[in-house]
């Protein structure tokens, strides 16, 4: 597929996002990682992992793993055609569905308003929010150190996300919309559900992924 294909699909995608609070309840939260084998290698063995805990206790409630084949090739900002295959592959297979996802990536705050976390919603229309580690796209001012301080993430006058503190002294996190949150909500429930610099369920997501690896080599 060319890469203007690609962008038109993540164009489609972007008008498809709802930005506002669509849901009825919010007790569990999920939060999906992937790693691979060789990130380099295309083809690769890759893995995808949900951790799903209860927002009150952060206590996981339910874990899930899947194995794939990833056959496409890691190319800046299309990130989603490389995992999301595999992503929902693990989504149909788990028994328990949370009330909200929170993806290892983008959600809106993507140079054509579709990453991965909106790819997500947008495809099994859920509730998901886009939590990263580093910034890919926008403009902001460091938030202040103390954990609660965020800025906004924006980019030619709009907001696209926002720069989170989620712990003392600790490297932010860029929080996005996916899908059926609002920004205010998806910057709530990151920081309620976060001990360390990354929130739990995304955390204990990437743990269980080291697991497996460790087991299997």
């Amino acid at each position: 597929m060319e890469i203007e294909e690609l962008k038109k699909i993540q164009q489609e995608c972007a008008k498809k996002v709802i930005q506002r609070d669509d849901f009825e309840k919010l007790i569990t939260v999920g939060g999906i990682d992937l790693t691979f084998e060789d990130i380099k290698s295309n083809p690769t063995k890759a893995w995808a992992s949900i951790v799903i805990v209860d927002i009150n206790t952060l206590k996981p409630v339910y874990e899930d793993v899947v194995e794939g084949l990833v056959d496409f090739p890691y190319i800046p900002t299309f990130l989603a055609f490389r995992e999301l295959p595999l992503m929902l592959e693990l989504y149909q297979k788990i028994k328990i569905k949370p009330d909200v996802y929170f993806i290892d990536g983008q959600g809106v705050a993507h140079p054509r308003g579709c990453g991965i976390a909106s790819h997500f919603g947008v495809a099994t229309n859920s509730v998901s929010i886009g939590v990263a580690k580093t910034k890919l796209f926008g403009y902001y001012k460091e938030p202040e150190e103390k954990r609660g301080s965020y800025s906004y993430l924006t980019y030619k006058g709009s907001i696209v996300g926002a720069v989170l503190r989620t712990k003392d002294r600790t490297e932010p996190v860029y929080v996005s919309v996916g899908h059926r949150i609002s920004l205010k909500k998806a910057i709530e429930l990151v920081l309620r559900t976060s001990i360390y610099r990354i929130p739990e369920p995304t955390r204990l997501a990437h743990n269980l992924l080291q697991k497996v690896r460790k087991r299997l080599y």
